[in-house]
This record gives C-alpha cells, sequence and structure tokens, in this order.
C-alpha cells in the first residue's frame, strides 16, 4: 500500500518569529511547511501549492486572515481545505467572524507551539476521506448513515429523520462549528420556511433520546459535534 501524500500547510503571519516557530514545529511532525508575510502572499501561495490546512493570523498587513479566509472560501477548490485562525486572546469579536465565514477553529496569541501542533494533529484526525465507509464510530457510538441508525454501546437510539440528518452533519466535520444558516440550508433546503427555534427543539430532542451532551452550543454562532 503506497504512503499517505505528505500533508501541505501554509502558514501566514507578519510576524517572523511565529513563521520560524511554527514552522519548525510543523515540520518536526511530518508536515509540509510553506510560508507567506501577508494577506496577499497568502491567497497567492494558496492557489499555487492548494494546502490541506491554512493558519492564519487575523491581523495581518494587505489582506487580513478573515479577508484571505473569505476570498478562500468562495472558490470550490478551498471549499474543504482547514482553516485555524490565529487571535489575540481577548479579541473574542474575530473568534465569531472567524467561524462564522468559516473557520474550522483558532488558536489564542502568544501560541504555545505544542498547543497548536496538537490542534493541528487533531484537526486532521477529525477529516474522514471520502471513501470511508457508511458508519461513522465515536467510542460507543456507531452512527450508521445507510440503515439511519444510531446505537450506543449496542443500545439503538430512535431518531426522527430530520433529527438524523442533524446529527449526522454535524458528526461528519467534529469539532467544527456549523452555523444556524448553514444547518437551515443542508438539512431543511427550500422544503419549507423554518427558523432558528426549529433547530433548537431538534437538538434538544437528539440531546435527550441520546442520553449523552455529544452537540456543544456555540452562542450567538452555531453548534458542533464535540464527544467529551
Amino acid at each position: 500500500m503506497a504512503a499517505a501524500p505528505t500533508k501541505k500547510i501554509l502558514i501566514a503571519d507578519d510576524e517572523p518569529d511565529i513563521l520560524e516557530i511554527v514552522g519548525y514545529n510543523l515540520q518536526k511532525e511530518g508536515y509540509e511547511v510553506h510560508t507567506a508575510k501577508n494577506g496577499d502572499e497568502a491567497v497567492d501561495l494558496a492557489k499555487k501549492i492548494k494546502p490541506d490546512l491554512l493558519i492564519l493570523d487575523i491581523m495581518m498587513p494587505k489582506k487580513t486572515g478573515i479577508e484571505v479566509c473569505q476570498l478562500l472560501r468562495a472558490q470550490t477548490a478551498f471549499k474543504e481545505t482547514l482553516i485555524i485562525f490565529l487571535t489575540a486572546m481577548s479579541d473574542e469579536a474575530s473568534q465569531i467572524s472567524g467561524l462564522e465565514i468559516g473557520a474550522d477553529d483558532y488558536v489564542n496569541k502568544p501560541i504555545s507551539p505544542k498547543v497548536l501542533v496538537s490542534r493541528v494533529n487533531a484537526l486532521f484526525r477529525r477529516v474522514l476521506p471520502k471513501e470511508t465507509s457508511s458508519v461513522l464510530q465515536f467510542g460507543s457510538m456507531q452512527i450508521d448513515t445507510v440503515k439511519f441508525m444510531v446505537t450506543i454501546a449496542g443500545d439503538e437510539k430512535v431518531l426522527a429523520k430530520k433529527e438524523f440528518e442533524l446529527l449526522h452533519l454535524l458528526a461528519s466535520r467534529p469539532g467544527r462549528v456549523f452555523l444556524r444558516n448553514e444547518i437551515l440550508s443542508q438539512i431543511w433546503g427550500n422544503e419549507v420556511i423554518v427558523g432558528d427555534r426549529t433547530i433548537d427543539v431538534h437538538i434538544r430532542k437528539i440531546r435527550q433520546k441520546l442520553g449523552i451532551d455529544c452537540i456543544t452550543t456555540v452562542k450567538g454562532v452555531g453548534y458542533k459535534f464535540d464527544l467529551p
């Protein structure tokens, strides 16, 4: 069997020390690392090398990390690219903005290289290959997308169709925050006009039926699947 290709990571930050330290630690983990000093460089290099993961400083010259994320997410080639933001610890507004436009995670500054590497490794572990089986496994929980069945420690949990679809959507990208309008679009589409309250009710029912807390509310943003 051929070895899996080395994952490519693009780090964009205007602080040379961060590029050097983060790059060094990620290379030690076996990743192929590329760097950019500003937003424009990040966009150009991303289009050229097609990285598996982008690590973007929010406050960069020429284009901010938010602007880079928005620009790339609008292109089909980067819909599934993982994105981590680097942000000031107290900058909650930027964190929320980043998640709303499609970031998968964020790491607070000052950066601990060990923490960042562990978050990168965790993100790659969460991304299931396209040719994966129809069963998602999380500890004792199994989500069977063919049988529309959820079992926990062998005990079947009966969910309504929309409840199952919502759980499966969130579980397909553990740890990723799904926005409310994103959930509405993917689960209900144009079938009927539904509001935020509909999502809340379905989430509450899923929690009650499963009997475990695997869905986290991100206040003012959306929901994520996150088993303890």
